[in-house]
């Protein structure tokens, strides 16, 4: 089983995916490589424009410690499943629309 390098959470500020959480998985010629675990699978990342994500590095260190053994697609849905539990997710704050 493929290991991949996740460092990061992003969330799409502009498409028909706006307010969407993905890891990270990777860079590509100016485009990030996300991955939701559903729609989104790591076979098949979604190539997002770097202007069109804000990325969030500042991870609590339980969820960083996933990230680092995420192998497949339910590792990606736990990572962001935890995140949105935590109450850190964009559509959990206060004033968000």
């Amino acid at each position: 089983m493929e290991q991949y390098h996740a460092e990061m959470l992003a969330v799409s500020l502009a498409g028909h995916d706006k307010g969407t959480c993905y890891v990270v998985l990777g860079w590509e010629d100016g485009f990030f490589l996300l991955s939701d675990g559903k729609s989104k699978p790591l076979e098949r990342p979604k190539k997002k424009n770097q202007k069109h994500v804000q990325l969030i590095r500042h991870l609590p260190h339980e969820i960083a410690e996933k990230m680092n053994r995420i192998s497949q697609d339910a590792d990606v849905r736990g990572v962001l499943k935890l995140y949105s539990q935590r109450g850190a997710a964009p559509e959990n704050r206060e004033g968000s629309e």
